[in-house]
């Protein structure tokens, strides 16, 4: 059995699908699409055929309805080496679908902006989406379902070399074809959660009182295999909320050095909890970490003078250490450092001279911060502090990205600490920091 190849491709986040349309239509495929994904194929010169075509049936209700009919479902499911499955598509008129390349609407982003309804949260909860990958990774023996863009290529690439017409017996590439279902179900998983945490809730979260969940279904997907855990002996991964890979340390760029530790990352979220309250400090910040407690944390005019006066808390134990700061590091700070064995340094950047000198130490990890947008006002943020932020103090740019990105600590993307225990998990929301902004004048020097 042989039939024509048929790409059905619907997605919120239109990263790279225009160039995959173009890619799909030059190895035959026809393309199907409803709305602004076949709008944006359209843009790009691309012969579309509407879903609605198909379905012989008009989108209702503004959208909420056009996809869930038995003309795009029986494709989906239609076991291939099944004759009486491929005969009932025949009997309808249907014809099979091979690729099927969709993503969710933004949910976690509309209310992730906070004050939002419930009723304005459940017009982003997308309904035929899910049930078009769940059929879709459900019979992945004979279709490909692509939920992520970064997969894009692969698709292309495992198409290239699949042997002869789509339809000759058992589709190539099982194990591939496994993963990318997968991935439809993580998907899927993460997005329900988000929706159930968002009505427990009772919609938008309020900020001055967080109420956990009554029940903890967050997907989380492995960025990083890590040669190792606390221990030798211990095997460990580098895991984020789906979803939300761009947040937090994960987000952090590595300019230099070897792959990060699991004591790193433990180092490093110590070193930014401990950096947060200063996020809209106009002054230097340093803090100096070793095995997850700060052993030196000072301010001063300037990175290097800040560095020093938080080495002189404790010399010795900062051996091996992580240092974060909350600004620029320049030539005489990383001379400074330099001066002491250091696993790994975070800051808003570094000058090309400061590179140069950490260059000499090739297994010095050297981090910059995310770009991120302002922080979010369920932020404990005063705003005679969110006022200072405008000021020449902020003026440049990577400074800004790092207060942004300091200030959302334990509250961007999830606000829940959690720890493992035997039998089960210990969940508390984030430390509220004692202050934001300068120096804490209840502080002292002893």
């Amino acid at each position: 059995m042989t039939h024509p190849r048929r790409a059905l491709l619907s997605v919120s986040d239109k990263t790279g699908i225009q160039d995959l349309g173009r890619h799909l239509v030059e190895r035959g495929f026809e393309l199907l699409s409803t709305g602004g994904t076949a709008r944006a194929l359209r843009a790009a010169e691309l012969e579309v055929t509407e879903v609605a075509e198909i379905t012989g049936h008009p989108e209702m209700m503004e959208g909420r309805v056009k996809t869930l009919h038995p003309a795009i479902h029986a494709p989906l499911l239609a076991r291939w080496d099944r004759p009486d499955d491929m005969a009932a598509l025949a009997d309808q008129g249907y014809a099979p679908i091979d690729v099927v390349v969709v993503n969710l609407y933004p949910f976690r982003e509309t209310v992730a902006k906070g004050g939002v309804s419930v009723d304005d949260g459940m017009e982003q909860v997308d309904i035929g989406g899910p049930t078009m990958i769940r059929s879709a990774a459900k019979n992945h023996n004979f279709l490909w379902v692509v939920v992520d863009p970064e997969d894009y290529p692969r698709l292309i690439e495992v198409l290239d070399e699949e042997a002869g017409e789509s339809g000759e017996g058992l589709p190539a590439f099982p194990a591939l074809r496994r993963e990318f279902a997968a991935k439809v179900f993580q998907h899927v998983a993460s997005y329900d959660a988000a929706v159930a945490e968002f009505l427990e809730s009772g919609g938008g979260r309020d900020s001055e009182t967080l109420e956990l969940p009554l029940s903890l279904n967050t997907a989380y997907r492995r960025l990083e295999s890590l040669r190792y855990g606390e221990n030798p002996d211990q095997k460990a991964a580098f895991y984020a909320p789906a979803g939300h890979s761009d947040r937090g340390i994960g987000a952090l760029a590595q300019i230099q050095g070897k792959a990060l530790s699991y004591n790193n990352l433990l180092d490093l979220d110590g070193a930014l909890l401990s950096l947060s309250p200063f996020a809209l400090s106009p002054s230097a910040v340093a803090c100096i970490v070793k095995h997850t407690t700060p052993c030196g944390l000072a301010v001063g005019d300037s990175v290097e003078e800040a560095f020093r006066s938080a080495l002189r808390t404790d010399p010795t134990s900062a051996f091996g250490s992580v240092i974060a700061v909350n600004r620029t590091v320049d030539e005489a700070a990383a001379a400074a450092i330099s001066e002491l064995f250091v696993e790994c340094i975070v800051a808003p950047g570094f000058s090309p001279d400061a590179l140069e000198v950490f260059s000499r130490k090739s297994n010095l990890r050297v981090l910059t911060f995310p770009t991120l947008d302002p922080p979010p006002a369920s932020l404990p943020v005063s705003q005679e502090a969110l006022n200072a932020f405008d000021e020449e103090s902020f003026a440049d740019g990577s400074t800004r990205n790092a207060a942004r990105f300091l200030a959302a600590h334990g509250r961007d993307p999830h606000p829940a600490v959690i720890r493992g225990i035997y039998g089960g998990i210990l969940v508390q929301g984030p430390p509220t920091p004692p202050f934001v902004g300068a120096a804490d004048p209840r502080w002292k020097v002893v």
